[in-house]
């Protein structure tokens, strides 16, 4: 049963990336490389790179970072607005269930090969670090640091995001010889880094969306509040453990069901044996069965 719910997950976020990628023309010779239709003005809820020749829709951090205007300072509150209600009602359910570079992360640690255990004096401190980075490269940064033409730059875009690079920078290099032949350090590094989070991810369990991601972070800060959440019933728990050693984001659902490292892929609830754990709109429905079994 376990195996066909994981099976069913991959299977959704696979579709979704490739329904969010569907733009076929983008990879022909000839072809328009990128799409700029009216589709293009509509964030996907996962990380997806608006440069990619398939991409149908935007890149919501990118969307963030480029709808500032820097010469006015006018914040993005329709973006924000639009993905704040994305986190209040699913929270991180996105990252579990619709994003393409979560599930190519994912495959990458199903690499046979010893795999690493973060201390947790380095892994908790490092959690923080996409937070610093969703506040200070996707905020303050655009808002606050003019390019020449007086407007705010995508800093995260532009300087580290390997899903830009994996899906964007190296397709459009292939198929685009006058691209090539302009390459300079910031592919380069931006290529470095991307090739250092996939051998990361051979051995760490999606270490870009622990570490890294600032769309994660932005969606962790409504875990605790969005309308589908995690459940606990206390009454059926035995505290056996077995669900915080099922969590390969190191959550302990039984202690923490709404942790804003969750990405609520269910595994957890798959594993547990007396069936306590739960997801969904269901917290009323819990107080009732807690009420009738008193």
């Amino acid at each position: 049963m376990a195996k066909k719910a994981a099976a069913l997950r991959k299977c959704v976020q696979a579709g979704w990336g490739i329904l969010t990628n569907a733009y076929v023309k983008g990879f022909l010779p000839g072809g328009s490389p990128i799409y700029k239709g009216e589709l293009k003005k509509i964030c996907v809820p996962g990380m997806n790179c608006y440069s990619c020749p398939g991409a149908l829709g935007s890149c919501p951090i990118g969307s963030m970072q480029a709808v500032f205007d820097g010469r006015q300072r006018k914040f993005a509150f329709y973006v924000v607005g639009y993905l704040a209600l994305i986190g209040l009602i699913v929270g991180r359910f996105v990252c579990g269930w619709l994003c393409l570079f979560g599930l190519i992360q994912e495959l990458l640690y199903k690499i046979p090969t010893p795999k690493l255990t973060i201390p947790k004096k380095i892994d908790q401190p490092l959690r923080y670090l996409k937070y610093l980075i969703l506040f200070v490269m996707v905020f303050a940064l655009p808002f606050f640091v003019r390019s020449k033409v007086g407007v705010g730059e995508p800093f995260f875009c532009k300087y580290i995001c390997p899903v830009g690079t994996l899906e964007g920078g190296i397709p459009l290099v292939l198929l685009n010889d006058t691209m090539r032949s302009t390459l300079g350090w910031l592919f380069r590094w931006k290529f470095f880094l991307l090739i250092v989070c996939i051998l990361s991810s051979i051995f760490i369990y999606r270490p870009f969306c622990k570490y890294i991601c600032p769309l994660g972070a932005f969606y962790g800060l409504f875990q605790k509040v969005s309308l589908v959440r995690m459940h606990v019933d206390e009454n059926a728990c035995v505290n056996c453990g077995l669900c915080a050693k099922t969590c390969k984001m190191n959550v302990d659902p039984a202690k923490n069901p709404n942790s804003s490292e969750c990405i609520r892929c269910r595994e957890c609830i798959n594993a547990c044996p007396k069936h306590a754990l739960s997801m969904g709109i269901r917290e009323k429905a819990l107080r009732v069965s807690k009420s009738e079994q008193k």
